[in-house]
């Protein structure tokens, strides 16, 4: 796959309320182990909509990576201002993030119309991707549920890979954390 879609859970989905929470960084981590595997099999772009929470953490890995790989990473929110109902500090970075990615732009112009905005979203994610990579837990999908629902019939009609970060994989982080002794998770 050189073009992947990631997406995943909103901090709500995940009982994250702070910013600083320690499972974030569990999450970037079990993230970077996935992409880095990704492009060591010949991936060259990343695609999100910006959604806060695994997709924004995303976006703050791969920009991490760009020091060691060649990887570039493209931000495509469904319509102009959705991080404007966020708390503070998913707007800003949003807002960091829109200025300093490969690509940004806006799928329709103007603010929300509609929930037609988000299914254009999703087909038009998948269809500029070789396939994707989610963070779920498929027995309660939340949000991603729509997101999966598409791919999986686009699965269905050509080869389009799903991969996933599941709570096992995450639990696996958490272990390599502890046999590590990393005990600081903060980010730097």
């Amino acid at each position: 796959m050189r073009i992947v879609t990631v997406t995943g859970y909103k901090p709500i989905e995940m009982n994250i309320y702070n910013p600083n929470d320690k499972k974030i960084a569990f999450i970037k981590a079990a993230i970077r182990k996935k992409i880095i595997s990704l492009i060591d099999d010949g991936l060259e772009w990343v695609l999100v909509s910006g959604q806060m929470g695994v997709e924004l953490w995303t976006v703050e890995v791969i920009l991490d990576l760009k020091d060691e790989y060649d990887i570039k990473v493209g931000v495509v929110p469904p319509f102009e201002g959705q991080e404007t109902r966020w708390p503070e500090h998913y707007q800003n970075v949003f807002q960091e993030i829109s200025l300093v990615v490969d690509f940004f732009q806006c799928l329709y112009s103007g603010e929300y119309k509609g929930p037609f905005q988000f299914k254009a979203r999703d087909k038009w994610l998948i269809n500029k991707s070789d396939g994707c990579l989610l963070l779920i837990d498929e027995e309660n999908p939340g949000s991603i549920r729509f997101f999966l629902e598409e791919a999986q019939a686009e699965s269905s009609r050509s080869e389009y890979p799903i991969l996933t970060i599941t709570p096992f994989d995450l639990e696996e982080i958490v272990q390599e954390f502890i046999d590590q002794n990393i005990t600081n998770y903060e980010d730097d």
